[in-house]
């Protein structure tokens, strides 16, 4: 029978206890880290959300502004966002120019003078000709002209580091499109132009933790709001009003 040997018995038992007593500290220090690090999550999960969403939401106003000014020339919204940018490149905006000021006395009457000197003249041609007059030099004069500007020219053009083309794209989502729908709806027996444009929290919050994100969308859902970013409404009209205001 082998004899029992006290001292390796002790010495092993001795270094055990130094070995568990060594890796002790190191264990409390990643169980910390991770009770830490699981209530940080959350915290930085909505930090980051919320920077991302101030981004959407800008491209989201933009893209409000640009279909009002697409409706005031075509009297319906656009359903493609491709041909609204192409509407901002390339299109026209009507507008109206006001000359002078009813209040002037003299200058309303010089200009009624010469509408009826010139009594033939009617709406846009008469007014394409006081507004020649005004060109050349006659500054006494009261009239509205309606004038085609580009629309590039009129919307955005003092935005530093305005990129038209990111427009179409939802920030962050790896160039996924804004989805974008519109209709004519009647309202009370009228037919009422209405669009919407969405930003999905699936696409925006793209490459954040997946099952936080899966958490805020059946929040949402839960209390009948759309899972993401959302300007206007093809259900009923809203004044173009973004989900985030």
């Amino acid at each position: 029978m082998a004899k029992f040997d006290l001292l390796k018995f002790t010495e092993n038992k001795v270094v055990n206890t130094i070995v568990v007593y060594a890796f002790l500290p190191i264990c409390i220090l990643v169980i910390g880290y991770l009770l830490v690090d699981s209530v940080l999550q959350p915290v930085r999960f909505n930090k980051e959300k919320e920077a991302r969403e101030l981004v959407g939401i800008e491209r989201l106003q933009d893209i409000r502004v640009l279909q009002d000014a697409y409706k005031s020339v075509n009297g319906k919204y656009v359903s493609d966002i491709d041909s609204l940018v192409d509407f901002y490149k390339n299109g026209d905006i009507v507008v109206r120019m006001q000359i002078g000021s009813k209040d002037d006395s003299l200058a309303m009457a010089h200009t009624k003078a010469i509408k009826q000197a010139r009594y033939w003249l009617r709406g846009a041609n008469l007014n394409r000709y006081l507004y020649q007059l005004y060109q050349d030099g006659d500054k006494n004069l009261v009239f509205s002209i309606d004038n085609k500007i580009p629309v590039k020219d009129t919307l955005f053009h003092n935005r530093v580091g305005f990129e038209i083309d990111s427009l179409k794209t939802i920030p962050f989502s790896g160039g996924q499109k804004v989805e974008m729908e519109s209709i004519v709806k009647k309202v009370s027996g009228v037919n009422v132009p209405l669009f919407e444009a969405r930003m999905p929290y699936k696409k925006l919050l793209y490459g954040m933790d997946n099952q936080l994100r899966i958490n805020l969308d059946a929040d949402r859902r839960n209390g009948n709001k759309y899972e993401g970013l959302q300007v206007g409404s093809i259900s009923a009209p809203n004044n173009n009003a973004g989900n985030w205001e």
